[in-house]
């Protein structure tokens, strides 16, 4: 409360112009690492239980690293795809905007993407782990997930619910890929926000009458139409690239 109480009057103060879901989201992604921390230390958990290895941080660091180069690459594909095939259009003039706001969203990125990874593949997915199976702890974190969208926009999420959970799912196996770490998981993840809403800030993107909602998405929302689908799923080819434990125990074990 003291945090969105000084939001609300910087806002007032200063000639902040942001949408709403920005300033409610600044006061929640500051409290709730310190809530997660406190559930850690009353469930008797470390920070390494939860996937931040804090005694080997270049691990982690490297890992987000390569989850960054691996959400670029499918954002690349999906949307190069649709611009080949006419389904959308690359606005080349609006190129220097990106200059401008690529750093920022970057950072915006890093802490939204590694806020809901600490709590939903980290605490949330170690914690349902105690009473089953990494692919069921998946499943049932990946719903919450989802549905946690629904606090937003929900005309526009609705459509987004599915491709959601498939991607709380990618992330669950992403985790389970890094042994258990989630810096594989946090690069997706914030190369994602990042990649979406830098197209998105400085209009790179433009959709066509003719392209077809099915594949760009309901709104142009990749999630709520196959690009999503295709992106997420290449993502799954990228993963299965590098070296992983057999595939059946994140279906019947805890992580490696």
């Amino acid at each position: 409360m003291p945090i969105a109480i000084a939001v609300v009057i910087l806002r007032r103060v200063l000639p902040i112009k942001t949408e709403p879901k920005l300033l409610l989201l600044i006061p929640l992604y500051l409290i709730v690492p310190l809530i997660i921390w406190v559930a850690i230390e009353v469930e008797g958990l470390s920070l390494a239980d939860c996937g931040i290895p804090m005694a080997h941080p270049i691990y982690l660091v490297s890992s987000l690293g390569l989850g960054l180069i691996l959400a670029a690459i499918g954002l690349t594909v999906v949307f190069g795809g649709e611009c080949l095939l006419g389904w959308a259009h690359w606005q080349a003039e609006n190129g220097d905007r990106l200059k401008a706001i690529s750093l920022p969203l970057l950072l915006l990125g890093l802490w939204i993407g590694g806020t809901e990874e600490l709590v939903f593949r980290g605490w949330l997915q170690t914690t349902l782990q105690a009473n089953y199976s990494s692919l069921v702890a998946g499943s049932i974190a990946s719903v919450i997930f989802a549905l946690s969208h629904l606090l937003w926009e929900r005309q526009e999420t609705i459509p987004q619910l599915p491709g959601l959970w498939l991607m709380g799912m990618v992330l669950v196996l992403s985790r389970w890929i890094d042994s258990g770490n989630l810096g594989l998981a946090w690069g997706l993840h914030a190369g994602w926000i990042w990649g979406l809403s830098s197209l998105d800030a400085a209009e790179l993107i433009s959709y066509p009458d003719k392209s077809p909602k099915w594949f760009t998405g309901w709104a142009n929302k990749p999630l709520a139409g196959m690009a999503g689908a295709i992106c997420l799923l290449l993502t799954v080819g990228l993963l299965f690239l590098f070296p992983h434990p057999p595939i059946e125990t994140i279906v019947n074990s805890q992580w490696p």
